[in-house]
């Protein structure tokens, strides 16, 4: 039966794990086996892999692939894949070595500004707040100066300061809106510590503005944080060929296959129902390359997402159109990511993540990352205006499904062979293995 503790994060992760297999497991001894199972025998490691994160009692792996032969703006790369669904990484391989013999993927950072809001409260004179602001406003940056030096010597920080009237959604709401360039850093704690400085600059100079009244002088500070929707950190992916060159499947036409495929992002583009499908097949290579290069897939996540939203209907991240016999399939994408700081110096796996791929800087990242994901649709898209998406992907899930049924070695020969020319499916793989076992008693 559950129950409370105080003090858990004090104990030791032995005694977080005793309290735990006894609060929560009928078998203590095999929760505990399974929990230590996963422990790095090199103690340096694990006690870095346990300060990532408080309460930690063992570590959750995942899967780490490459994905090789893509062809990114004439240079070669194997990218690295963080997860744990069957298909993602072979898909992705699949669709790389396609474009590599069609001229590979072309890429382009648009732009790379990201985005932190000061939100406050002001029921005075508006034009007494703007009359403020454009005083204040220089002092905001000065004030910042300690924090911004460091990144101002290579090339980044403050871009702009806003203000902006939001009124109309809330009585009495306003931002400082603030843009900032953090160059190869994801940048989250350089733009928290700006922002939590500007609100500090900001509350205590209004407090000696003599234009504000004793009330308009009480300025309510209620947060400071940055956003994780970028849509001006944008970078665009695209590949393109002749149609005649497009497919390679021998029971569709080229031409027909082209028409299959736009209408099908078409289909995304103003179903949401689908989009959401199609933008999902998008972030597992998203995702998965996200999660090896030690970024913030959730920050990501939801970024993309809003983007997708932005027009006030969920759509397609990508886009696709046949003119002049040329196949183009493309997608623009915001994405905030960094080669320094957080993860990327910590975790060895992370760091041997970041030497494949050339040790990008966050612009060769972001493309690198959208091109994975832009592959990944393209492979899902093409089998499932092709064969159906169930084929590729149960042969993929057949492994996982003889695993949960324990099969030895020969066994598992034996049913990769079978599932060669038959159809995989779940009841289909249950039966072949209890009849295979039942042949081999008998």
């Amino acid at each position: 039966m559950s129950k409370s503790i105080a003090g858990f994060s004090k104990l030791s992760k032995s005694e977080k794990i005793d309290w735990i297999v006894e609060t929560y497991f009928s078998n203590t001894d095999n929760a505990k086996r399974i929990l230590k199972q996963y422990w790095n025998d090199d103690e340096i490691l694990q006690q870095l892999h346990d300060e990532f994160i408080e309460n930690t009692i063992s570590n959750y792996y995942l899967p780490l692939g490459v994905a090789p032969n893509f062809l990114i703006n004439d240079k070669l790369y194997t990218i690295p894949m963080a997860i744990e669904e069957s298909s993602v990484v072979a898909a992705a391989s699949k669709a790389a070595k396609f474009w590599m013999n069609r001229g590979g993927f072309k890429t382009q950072v648009i732009s790379t500004t990201k985005i932190g809001q000061v939100h406050f409260m002001y029921y005075g004179h508006v034009e007494t707040l703007k009359t403020f602001f454009n005083y204040i406003k220089p002092k905001l940056i000065e004030h910042a100066t300690p924090i911004t030096k460091n990144m101002e010597k290579r090339g980044g920080g403050i871009i702009d300061i806003e203000l902006r009237d939001k009124t109309q959604d809330i009585k009495g709401y306003y931002q400082l809106h603030a843009s900032f360039e953090t160059l190869d850093a994801m940048g989250a704690n350089f733009i928290n510590s700006c922002l939590e400085e500007f609100a500090k600059t900001f509350k205590k100079e209004a407090l000696v503005f003599d234009a504000f009244s004793a009330e308009e002088k009480n300025i309510q500070i209620v947060m400071s944080i940055l956003s994780n929707y970028v849509p001006d950190c944008l970078v665009r992916a695209e590949v393109s060929c002749k149609v005649e060159d497009l497919n390679e499947d021998k029971t569709i036409s080229s031409e027909e296959f082209a028409n299959k495929f736009v209408q099908a992002v078409n289909i995304a583009e103003v179903e949401p129902y689908r989009a959401v499908t199609h933008n999902k097949g998008i972030m597992n290579g998203i995702d998965a390359v996200v999660l090896a290069t030690g970024n913030d897939f959730r920050a990501v996540e939801a970024g993309v997402h809003a983007y997708a939203s932005r027009n006030g209907k969920y759509s397609s991240l990508s886009h696709a159109k046949v003119e002049n016999g040329i196949f183009t399939f493309w997608m623009e994408i915001p994405l905030a990511l960094g080669t320094v700081g957080g993860l990327t110096g910590l975790h060895p796996l992370v760091k041997l993540s970041l030497e494949l791929l050339h040790h990008p800087s966050a612009k060769e990242l972001m493309q690198i990352v959208a091109v994975a994901g832009l592959a990944q649709n393209f492979a899902a898209l093409r089998s499932l205006t092709t064969t159906g998406i169930q084929e590729g992907h149960m042969k993929m899930h057949l492994m996982n499904i003889l695993n949960q049924f324990e099969a030895t070695p020969i066994e598992k020969e034996t049913l990769t062979a079978y599932f060669k020319k038959n159809t995989v499916s779940h009841s289909a793989v249950v039966d072949a293995i209890k009849n295979l076992r039942l042949k081999h008693n008998n």
